[in-house]
């Protein structure tokens, strides 16, 4: 019988208990596969300064491990500990409730990568360090009592599209510009930001049935499937469709906002498919649909290079 170390009021204490998890349950916990999404928009962020990236490949290579592997890691880490009870329900096969990785494993390596990703993101200069101390705060936030954003279909996903999207471009635009960004760049982010919060809400289909057990209340559970559906298609076009307007105002080059139209004309074909039956297709969309998405934050990026400085 899986049992989990936890005091009576239901806190975790003490140091890891149990035989040390291998390796590749470790590797499991941090999830690499989800490293993709902030890595990429680190990059984004990069290119959008306009800046050489071949005489600045070290502080390149180290803010796209801080972005993917310690802090995304370390949220995987952190939300895998906050609800292995749900996990328990939804996906009992992961590390923490299959008993992979025991007792209180699980936090102290949140607590560990934490601590590397702060001496990484100081080393990286003072707004990279305080978009680190944010997202270190919002990954708890969202996934620990008593705030525990991620109940609220809402606000959960907005802050890990936030964390997953504008801070990781906001990051990459900082660490090469050794200081605050372009008005543009910090627009562009911030709306790309905002469209993902649809992307974030296609994740929570996988988890409906667990989430209305234990009372998370995420938009497929509130809204049921079809209504969160339109909702998170919704969000992600009129994201799109502000970028594509404030590229034309800011004069970028025409190929701008001709591709990332096109990018979405091809989303909204997959949009249909993903509403007509949105907890079938869901995992299809996030497939056809999201690198759709995300291939037009690359086009901005690139696009902005050319924006006057606001």
């Amino acid at each position: 019988m899986l049992t989990v170390d936890i005091e009576p009021h239901g806190e975790p204490h003490g140091k890891p208990r149990g035989g040390p998890p291998s390796p590749a349950a470790l590797l499991e916990l941090i999830k690499p596969h989800t490293w993709f999404p902030p890595m990429w928009a680190f990059m984004c962020g990069v290119v959008s300064t306009g800046a050489d990236l071949a005489t600045h490949w070290p502080l390149v290579l180290a803010g796209a491990i801080l972005a993917g592997p310690l802090v995304c890691g370390m949220s995987q880490a952190a939300n895998d500990w906050c609800d292995r009870h749900v996990d328990a329900i939804n996906e009992p096969h992961r590390p923490i409730p299959s008993g992979r990785v025991p007792g209180t494993w699980g936090r102290w390596v949140a607590h560990a990568m934490s601590a590397v990703a702060l001496v990484v993101g100081y080393a990286l200069g003072a707004w990279v360090f305080i978009a680190t101390i944010f997202a270190l705060v919002a990954a708890w936030a969202y996934s620990a009592e008593p705030i525990r954003m991620k109940k609220s279909g809402w606000w959960g996903p907005g802050l890990v599209a936030l964390c997953y999207e504008g801070l990781p471009w906001f990051t990459g635009a900082a660490a090469l510009a050794g200081g605050l960004p372009a008005t543009p760049i910090l627009i562009v982010a911030a709306l790309y930001a905002v469209g993902a919060h649809g992307i974030m809400t296609l994740n929570d289909f996988k988890a409906e049935e667990g989430d209305r057990i234990t009372g998370v209340a995420s938009l497929p559970v509130t809204l049921g499937p079809r209504r969160a559906a339109l909702v998170a298609c919704g969000v992600m076009a009129v994201a799109q469709i502000a970028v594509i307007g404030f590229l034309i105002a800011w004069a970028a080059p025409v190929w701008a906002p001709i591709a990332i139209g096109a990018l979405l004309l091809a989303q909204f074909y997959a949009m249909v498919r993903l509403v007509r039956a949105p907890l079938a297709q869901s995992t299809w969309y996030n497939v056809v649909g999201v690198p759709l998405y995300v291939s037009g934050m690359l086009v901005a990026a690139f696009a902005l290079r050319s924006v006057e400085v606001m």
